[in-house]
C-alpha cells in the first residue's frame, strides 16, 4: 500500500486545522441562506481567503492556474492558508469535488504546499481524498 498523500489529511487532524474548518462551516452556515447556493473555491482560513465561484466550463489547466494564483494570494493573507470548496448538499463526493480536486492537488505539490482540497457543506467538513470528516447536527458559535 502507497503512502497518503501529503496533502490529504490524516486522524487525528491538528487543532489548528479543526478550529479553521470548523470555521469554515460556520461562515457557511451563517451565510448561505438558501437551499441552494454556488459552489465556491476559497483559499485562506474564514475571515482572510480569497474566493473563485466554480465553473464547470473550466478545463484542467485552468483549474489548476486558478487555485496557483488563490494560494499565493492567500499565502500573503495568512500563514497557514487551507484550501476548501463550498456547496450544497451531503457529505458525499459530487461532481463539483472532482473537479476541483486534480487541480487543487496539483497546484498544492507544484507550490510544495501540504494544502489539499476540502469540502465543506452546512452538514460539516470531508477530505475527498482520505476521507476524514467532521459533521455536525447543528453548529453554532462557540461564546467562549
Amino acid at each position: 500500500m502507497s503512502a497518503a498523500h501529503p496533502a490529504c489529511l490524516q486522524a487525528p487532524i491538528d487543532r489548528h486545522t479543526h478550529v479553521v474548518l470548523r470555521a469554515a462551516v460556520l461562515e457557511l452556515v451563517e451565510t448561505e441562506r438558501g437551499r441552494t447556493f454556488p459552489v465556491v473555491l476559497h483559499a485562506g482560513v474564514p475571515g482572510r481567503s480569497v474566493r473563485h465561484r466554480d465553473d464547470p466550463s473550466y478545463d484542467v489547466g485552468l483549474r489548476a492556474d486558478v487555485v496557483v494564483a488563490m494560494l499565493r494570494r492567500a499565502a500573503v493573507l495568512t500563514q497557514r492558508p487551507r484550501l476548501w470548496l463550498t456547496r450544497p448538499g451531503e457529505l458525499s463526493p459530487h461532481d463539483a469535488d472532482l473537479r476541483w480536486l486534480g487541480p487543487a492537488r496539483w497546484a498544492s505539490s507544484a507550490l510544495g504546499s501540504p494544502t489539499g482540497l476540502v469540502v465543506v457543506t452546512r452538514r460539516g467538513w470531508f477530505d475527498p481524498v482520505s476521507d476524514v470528516r467532521r459533521e455536525w447536527r447543528r453548529l453554532r458559535p462557540r461564546t467562549d
